[in-house]
């Protein structure tokens, strides 16, 4: 059974709910991609099939060395002006998650599609309430030119026996205002990391069709261009410094080779770019290059991680998996992966090397949770990687050796769960100040580092 006839029985199944179309070898769903399903239906569903997550991580780099440095240079802690501790119960506005754009917060939540907060005080300033319900792990994905780019529910109606229609629209916000500026709708309730993204002078979304990117007016939401591949095809998007890609293949079961195109962000002409040998599974960017993995069979635990740059530039090193990933993440120049059993190693994208691998200093979740540990941030001026799982604990690791450099807590109170699925907690750096998310609950602090 192909991708296509999965879907479209699941759609079925849950009233037409369309889900991700991204496939991914065997267990890579798992193994590889961090579990990242975009509404409660996909959830029940299974990762399985939902399984187009993109991580991506903050641009910081290593240098070709992978040596570990013993000595620690990196600064203290410093707080933006004006930045004073807080936290916030924001039922209603934050259990989707936020985003942080200069000193702002913008979050989503089961009553608001999108809520503004100072992130000096955590003062809320507007919000835009959704439409019918607001219970999917998506929010706001980016801020440009004073423009918020987020999803909402495309009607308020609802079927006869009081279910939820279903259909997305892709809207954008006025950052000062709070006002709808304008809404385009997608063909299918997929909000993932690959449904939209901005390109140079463009939003690039998946619309009108499942086989169509569009580049729409930043400000207006007017089609400029729109690319469209044929059916029985599928490929996955990504940027890279404005440009976007498309890495597609045959949607059926065998292992065939992925064609890589290019995408010009003013006019959508496609360049093939290189065939590359396997299904290729994207899992994020690092800085100029996307991050490729692929297995040699279904279930294979040694795979072949290759950095590509747009220019067609690669690099491949063996990775293998060792354990069962809780979580798998980029974080600038390293595939970062903690395991259930609580150990967490960095995996140098550059030498191919292992850097360390250590306790990730917080307890482990369950694994047949919904939650689990947040994807690491890193803070590139103090060199350290931040962890933090459902029960408040927060861990720090020196991103060279992986020397547990600061431990914290952010209470994550007695909350009564919303109408929404249970999305995992969530970690930001806001300059120096880390910002930890979960469910509702905001807490806003600034970690100082041991020498």
């Amino acid at each position: 059974m192909t991708t296509e006839q999965v879907e479209e029985k699941v759609r079925e199944t849950l009233r037409a709910v369309a889900l991700d179309r991204v496939r991914a070898p065997g267990d890579l769903a798992e193994t590889v991609v961090r579990r990242h399903s975009r509404r409660r239906y996909s959830q029940a569903a299974g990762t399985a099939v939902a399984v187009a997550a993109i991580t991506v991580g903050a641009v910081f780099g290593f240098g070709g060395g992978g040596t570990a440095e013993q000595d620690r240079s990196a600064r203290p802690a410093v707080s933006p002006e004006g930045w004073k501790p807080w936290q916030s119960s924001a039922s209603g506005a934050a259990e989707r998650g936020c985003l942080v754009e200069g000193s702002a917060l913008y979050c989503s939540g089961f009553k608001y599609d999108v809520a503004k907060f100072d992130a000096n005080t955590g003062k809320r300033l507007w919000t835009v309430k959704v439409n019918r319900e607001g219970d999917g792990p998506d929010h706001a994905f980016a801020v440009r030119d004073g423009i918020v780019y987020a999803y909402r529910n495309h009607t308020a109606d609802k079927e006869p026996n009081g279910d939820y229609i279903g259909g997305t629209d892709l809207m954008a916000v006025h950052a000062d205002t709070g006002k709808v500026v304008w809404t385009a709708e997608m063909p299918q309730d997929d909000r993932t990391d690959q449904a939209a993204m901005l390109i140079d002078g463009a939003v690039l979304a998946n619309t009108p069709t499942l086989r169509t990117m569009s580049a729409l007016d930043p400000l207006t939401g007017e089609e400029k261009w729109r690319h469209t591949w044929d059916k029985g095809i599928v490929c996955q998007r990504t940027v890279l410094s404005g440009v976007p890609y498309l890495l597609c293949n045959q949607d059926t079961e065998e292992q065939d080779d992925t064609d890589v195109f290019r995408l010009d962000p003013a006019t959508g002409n496609a360049e093939k770019v290189m065939t590359m040998p396997g299904r290729q599974q994207l899992v994020g960017t690092s800085g100029d290059r996307m991050v490729l993995v692929a297995a040699k069979s279904v279930g294979d635990k040694d795979l072949r991680l290759t950095t590509l740059s747009g220019s067609g530039e690669q690099a491949s090193h063996s990775y293998r998996i060792e354990g069962e990933p809780a979580n798998t993440d980029i974080v600038g120049d390293l595939l970062i992966s903690v395991s259930w059993q609580g150990k967490a190693s960095a995996y140098s994208l550059t030498t191919g090397k292992t850097l360390w691998t250590v306790p990730v200093g917080v307890k482990m979740p369950d694994k047949d949770t919904t939650t689990g540990l947040t994807a690491p941030v890193l803070s590139a001026s103090q060199g350290v990687v931040y962890f933090a799982g459902p029960t408040g604990a927060m861990s720090g690791l020196d991103v060279r050796t992986g020397e547990q450099v600061w431990r914290g807590h952010a209470d994550p109170g007695n909350q009564k769960p919303g109408p929404y699925f249970g999305n995992p907690p969530q970690l930001l750096l806001y300059e120096d100040v880390l910002v930890a998310r979960n469910n509702s609950r905001i807490v806003s602090l600034l970690p100082q580092i041991r020498d």
